[in-house]
């Protein structure tokens, strides 16, 4: 065997090119030899190639160019990698060594802007046994996968899911989560900007109750609604800008349903996370020393006692942009009709009567959504009471609101329609009472409508306000 030893090997001629061989031959390179680039390396394939590293990692470090690591979560909740610093050829693999990635995420975090497949976020590994490697190959994409070419598996866990609620799917990949009582919306998986790391909302509350004696109408639930564009359905007008769908964390984000006020009370908030919509205002009684109706958010109609002209209560209170909704009817003046203000509702205010001989003032219109996969409506004020022969009671507001009351030969008022309908109102023969004002629709947020008079056989009674909604969508495959 002949033995060369020389310091350099150059090309005859300046930047010529030396051949090392003839086709077929073989060249060896013993154990311990270093080969060193400090060139560019054509043909090779990959620019560097993968050491693995035989000491498992099991808390958070920081990966080396040209390295694999064996990683071991098993022991506490996941932890992070980061990755080295983005330089076109930088090769780095990891592997779930103790099959606990799918509970137990080994989340890889890029340098400073550099980005995971295009995307400059975080890129959580989530599949038990996942082995994956990636090489670094330019500002625009960044680390991308090599051994399948499946870019997913390395942000495998890139949508959120959850429990809470009754779930159903709609739309083929998104999830709806209804809560009709108090309940927890439980995250397990915050996804990530790839897939989906927001919901949509939809945060109603309990309609206000209905007044007696000529009572107006309760005002519909404060009604607050993202705007549909990071789960793709169509929202209400009241989903527009600034509201915006909420990020979420891996975390338990409670519920509250706001149940309906009873005659002549407020209903009561329901809430989501930051979101908190405000109960709907009272409808108030006759005859008394407040004449108008309750603040909330939306307001109740004033009673039918009240002089022509007194206002209903103040709907969007607290005040929020967008608006939860609008003011309560005023009063349409006293003897002959009496007709009382119909509540607020989320996208109207509440009507009423503009002379002493109209029908009871009308619930206002509430909003419909897609949220839930099929249009609903929410919120709809309830109907303000009458007393003249010939006139009918407050319709209830679409979206649930109960419909006024009256006396024979006067007629109730119609329940709205909604995601529950709201009950019609009841006559009475005048003064043999009881009379009624219809219940709002059950978790639709609706108002309840206002009593007619009744007189001494019976007392009034005003409706119960519904009770609200909170509903959650989200993007989940």
């Amino acid at each position: 065997m002949s033995e060369i030893k020389v310091n350099k090997i150059s090309p005859r001629t300046a930047c010529g090119t030396t051949t090392l061989g003839d086709s077929g031959d073989t060249f060896t390179i013993p154990s311990g030899v270093t080969i060193t680039n400090n060139g560019t390396a054509n043909g090779f394939g990959a620019t560097g190639a993968v050491n693995w590293q035989t000491t498992v990692k099991t808390t958070t470090f920081t990966a080396s160019a040209g390295e694999g690591y064996f990683v071991d979560t098993s022991s506490g909740s996941g932890f992070n990698v980061n990755l080295p610093a983005g330089v076109a050829g930088a090769i780095v693999g990891f592997k779930d060594y103790a099959g606990t990635f799918n509970t137990k995420n080994l989340t890889l975090v890029p340098n400073g802007s550099d980005k995971i497949g295009g995307v400059a976020a975080n890129a959580p590994l989530n599949e038990n046994g996942l082995a994956v490697t990636l090489v670094f190959i330019d500002s625009t994409k960044g680390w991308l996968v090599t051994d399948s070419g499946l870019q997913d598996e390395a942000a495998s866990a890139q949508f959120i899911a959850a429990t809470g609620g009754t779930i159903t799917t709609v739309c083929t990949n998104f999830k709806v989560h209804t809560f009709t009582g108090p309940g927890t919306f439980c995250v397990s998986n915050a996804g990530n900007a790839q897939g989906s790391n927001t919901v949509d909302y939809l945060v109603v509350a309990g309609g206000g109750g209905g007044g007696e004696v000529l009572g107006g109408g309760g005002g519909a639930g404060g009604y607050r609604e993202s705007p549909g564009t990071a789960s793709c359905y169509t929202a209400s007008p009241l989903g527009a800008s600034p509201a915006a769908a909420i990020p979420v964390s891996v975390t338990g984000f409670p519920i509250t349903v706001g149940s309906g006020g009873a005659e002549g009370t407020s209903g009561n908030n329901s809430s989501f996370s930051s979101i908190i919509s405000a109960g709907g205002g009272l409808g108030r009684s006759g005859p008394g020393t407040q004449p108008s109706g309750g603040d909330g958010g939306s307001g109740g109609g004033s009673n039918g006692y009240s002089p022509t002209g007194t206002a209903g209560g103040s709907g969007n209170t607290p005040s929020v942009a967008p608006p939860q909704g609008n003011d309560g009817g005023r009063a349409g003046g006293s003897s002959p009709g009496y007709p009382a203000g119909g509540g607020g509702g989320a996208t109207t205010a509440g009507g009423f009567g503009p002379t002493t001989s109209s029908n009871g003032g009308a619930g206002g219109t509430g909003a419909t959504t897609n949220i839930t996969g099929a249009p609903k409506a929410f919120a709809g004020g309830g109907g303000g009471a009458v007393y003249t022969a010939g006139t009918t009671g407050g319709a209830g507001g679409t979206g649930g609101g109960g419909g006024g009351g009256a006396d024979a030969p006067s007629a109730g008022g119609a329940g709205g329609p909604g995601y529950a309908n709201g009950a019609a109102g009841t006559p009475s023969p005048e003064g043999a009472g009881p009379s009624a004002g219809g219940n709002g629709g059950a978790n639709s947020g609706g108002g309840a409508g206002g009593a007619g008079f009744g007189g001494g056989a019976g007392p009034s009674v005003g409706g119960t306000g519904g009770s609200g909604i909170v509903i959650i969508r989200y993007k989940f495959q």
